[in-house]
C-alpha cells in the first residue's frame, strides 16, 4: 500500500483525511489547510452552506433544513462526493487553478493501516474528484513516523501511536517497514463519548457537544493523574425538566470514566509488543513509544501510558501535524531512500 519514495517526489499535493480534521500540503507551498473535516449543508436545496470551522461551529446550533455532516469516519472517507465538495472550498479556487495547471497532475494521500480496498478505492475516488490523474497511497504510521523524526530506516526498532478521533494505530517500525502493527477503535471520540455518558447517568446533565473538550482541558496540569483539580463546574442541561443548570463534578469520577475506554489502548500496545521480535523489543527499552495524533494531547494520557507500560512515553512536537508533515517530507525529497544491495556470491 505504501508508495515508494520515487512515487512520491512526482507527486504535487497531499491530503490527510482524518476523521476531525483535513490537512493539505502543495508541494513548494507547504501546509495550505488545517480544517475540521465538517461540511454544513442545505438539506432543501443540496447547496453547501459552510465548511471546516465554521461548519464546525454550527454543529447542534442549526434548523432543521440545515444538516452537519463529516464525510469522513475513522481514517475512511464514507461520502465521496461530500468529501470532494468540502476538499474543493477548503482549497480555495487559486490553489485548485494553480494544481490543475501541472502535466498529469499526482496526488499522494494517508490511509489507515488495516484500510480495506474498497476504503483505498474511497480516498483515490475523493481525489481524482479533485482532478488527480494519478493517486499514490501512505500508510498513516510510516507517514506520521516519518513527520516526527523517527529513524525508520535503520534497523533498529521505533515505536510509534496514531491517536486518532476514531481509533488508534499502534507499530513497532524498522528498515522502513511495519513489522507489527494493531488498530484499536479507541479514540478520541470514544473517550468524549465515556464522559457525555459519565455526566448524563451520575449528574443527568446533557452536556453540550462543543463543550466536551473544554472539560477535558480543566483537567489541566496533571490531567488523568491524581495530582490534578479535585472538581470543576459544568455548565448543561438538565435531563428532565430540560433547564439549564450547573453542577460541581468530582474530576477523580472523571479520571476514572475517561480510563476505562483508553484500557483497550493497553491491550493494543501488549499485543503489540507480544508479536514483536524480542531484539526489538530490546531496543524499546530505551527509546519508548512516541504518541502522535490530536488526541495525543489529552491531559495525562502519556503519563498514563507510562506508568502502565514502564516504557518512556513522548509526544511529538506537533503530533496533530506529524502525518502531513511526512508527506511532506516525502514529496519535497527530504527523505534518503532505503538502499539494500543484494549480496553477490
Amino acid at each position: 500500500m505504501t508508495a515508494s519514495l520515487e512515487q512520491l517526489r512526482r507527486c504535487h499535493f497531499a491530503v490527510d483525511l482524518g476523521a476531525a480534521r483535513t490537512r493539505v500540503y502543495v508541494k513548494g507551498a507547504g501546509l495550505v489547510v488545517d480544517q475540521p473535516s465538517t461540511a454544513a449543508v442545505n438539506t432543501r436545496t443540496g447547496a453547501l452552506m459552510a465548511v471546516g470551522e465554521f461548519a464546525e461551529k454550527m454543529t447542534g446550533r442549526t434548523p432543521d433544513y440545515i444538516r452537519v455532516v463529516r464525510p469522513v469516519s475513522g481514517g475512511t472517507v464514507v461520502d465521496i462526493e461530500m468529501a470532494q465538495r468540502m476538499l474543493r472550498q477548503l482549497i480555495g479556487d487559486r490553489m485548485r487553478r494553480t494544481l490543475r495547471r501541472k502535466p498529469r497532475l499526482r496526488a499522494a494521500a494517508c490511509v489507515p493501516h488495516d484500510a480495506d480496498p474498497l476504503a483505498q478505492r474511497a480516498t483515490i475516488e475523493t481525489l481524482v474528484g479533485l482532478g488527480a490523474r494519478r493517486v499514490e497511497l501512505v500508510d498513516t504510521l510510516i507517514a506520521a513516523a516519518v513527520g516526527c523524526g523517527l529513524p525508520v530506516e535503520r534497523p533498529e526498532a521505533a515505536m510509534i501511536m496514531v491517536c486518532g478521533a476514531a481509533a488508534t494505530q499502534v507499530a513497532v517500525l524498522s528498515l522502513g517497514a511495519i513489522v507489527t502493527a494493531e488498530r484499536v477503535p479507541v479514540g478520541g471520540e470514544a473517550v468524549d463519548n465515556a464522559i457525555v455518558q459519565h455526566l448524563r447517568h451520575q449528574h443527568e446533565l446533557v452536556l453540550p457537544s462543543q463543550s466536551v473538550r473544554p472539560l477535558q482541558l480543566t483537567l489541566h496540569g496533571n490531567g488523568l493523574t491524581p495530582q490534578g483539580p479535585e472538581s470543576t463546574e459544568i455548565h448543561g442541561r438538565d435531563v428532565a425538566t430540560g433547564l439549564a443548570r450547573s453542577v460541581r463534578v468530582d474530576t477523580a469520577a472523571v479520571r476514572r470514566a475517561i480510563q476505562t475506554p483508553l484500557t483497550a489502548v493497553l491491550d493494543g500496545i501488549g499485543k503489540v509488543l507480544r508479536e514483536c521480535p524480542p531484539d526489538l523489543v530490546a531496543d524499546l527499552v530505551d527509546r519508548g513509544i512516541m504518541m502522535v495524533g490530536g488526541s495525543a494531547l489529552l491531559p495525562g494520557f502519556d503519563q498514563m501510558l507510562r506508568q502502565a507500560t514502564g516504557m518512556p512515553v513522548n509526544i511529538a512536537e506537533q503530533p496533530e501535524l506529524c502525518a502531513v508533515q511526512g508527506l511532506g517530507e516525502m514529496l519535497e525529497g527530504r527523505i534518503a531512500p532505503i538502499v539494500l544491495d543484494p549480496l553477490r556470491a
